[in-house]
């Protein structure tokens, strides 16, 4: 009787255990799954491999990294906001995460309901740049190439809707000019032809069109951020080139199911945020995706992402932008 009472004791200690530490209890349920929606070889992929290990080391439990690709990263975010909020499921972002509820009306969760915002972890300029060949230098350049040719001059993206071509259209009409968009099914393919002299313009993130202009084969005109990155400190803003206030940001953030408790997420953010900025990781988050470090969680990354889903939903809306 007293044995019995003794291990009837030690399971209601256990439970109670697993309720204070819940961090603990999901670490021991399995690996944690860290769905990346797109395949291997973008950046989401490749921050989602670079985190890996630090996270895996803080959390003391094995993080995979899941590819989970289609619908402009919707696809992937479906399968999160379906997951159990338990902790054992989280989800890494792009900026199309804000333009998707515009972009794709029928997405099959509520963008803003269903997931909860965990950290930004960064934001990377977008760069408009030319082939060698072409005569502009400056973003002044490209206006009034537009203006001599309306509807002449062609600038490449990775896709309709991508964040680069929905700052060509909210740069288009700022400065009341007309180019034409011609949308690619990735950044490879969209490189290979700038490169090749086919398109005028190509506007991607800096990571993607860093080692072209590093390598000479395209020549930077003009940079989206707020201010000027490290890595390309000679490349003007648009802000600079006279469109004040005018900013595109690429950027990164991780969300959880909706429901996960706080503090499940305090525990993964903490080794999220360590991961982060341990400076080998920091190094190399900065010189290969060009990331400027952010690093909000909470009502900041809330605030952040709902101006994205304003800015951008309302420039796909006003202008009848499809998906690819």
């Amino acid at each position: 009787m007293i044995e019995k009472r003794l291990r009837r004791r030690e399971v209601i200690l256990a439970l109670g255990a697993s309720v204070l530490l819940p961090g603990a209890a999901a670490a021991q349920a399995g690996p944690i799954k860290l769905v990346a929606p797109f395949p291997p070889g973008g950046s989401v992929d490749a921050i989602s491999r670079l985190l890996q290990p630090g996270l895996q080391q803080r959390l003391g439990a094995s993080v995979i990294v899941e590819n989970r690709a289609g619908g402009s990263g919707s696809i992937g975010a479906n399968a999160v906001a379906k997951a159990a909020p338990d902790g054992q499921t989280w989800l890494m972002v792009f900026d199309t995460h804000a333009v998707n509820p515009a972009l794709l009306p029928s997405l099959p969760f509520d963008t803003v309901k269903d997931l909860e915002p965990v950290e930004l972890l960064g934001t990377a300029p977008m760069v408009l740049a030319c082939h060698q060949s072409r005569p502009f230098k400056t973003l002044a350049d490209v206006i009034a190439g537009a203006k001599a040719a309306p509807g002449k001059l062609t600038y490449a993206t990775i896709g309709n809707g991508s964040l680069g071509h929905l700052a060509m259209v909210l740069l288009g009409k700022r400065a009341g000019v007309e180019l034409t968009h011609v949308p690619y099914r990735g950044g490879g393919p969209a490189v290979n032809d700038a490169v090749g002299g086919h398109v005028d313009l190509i506007i991607g993130s800096a990571a993607l069109l860093a080692p072209q202009v590093a390598g000479g084969a395209l020549r930077p005109i003009v940079q989206t951020a707020a201010q000027r990155i490290s890595t390309m400190p000679d490349v003007p803003t648009v802000i600079e080139s006279g469109y004040d206030g005018f900013t595109a940001d690429a950027w990164w953030g991780v969300f959880a199911p909706a429901g996960t408790p706080k503090p499940i997420i305090d525990k993964f953010r903490a080794a999220l945020v360590e991961t982060v900025r341990d400076p080998a990781t920091a190094k190399r988050l900065v010189e290969q995706q060009q990331v400027t470090l952010a690093l909000q969680g909470g009502e900041a990354f809330r605030s952040f992402f709902a101006e994205q889903m304003r800015i951008w939903g309302a420039v796909v809306r006003d202008n009848g932008i499809k998906p690819d």
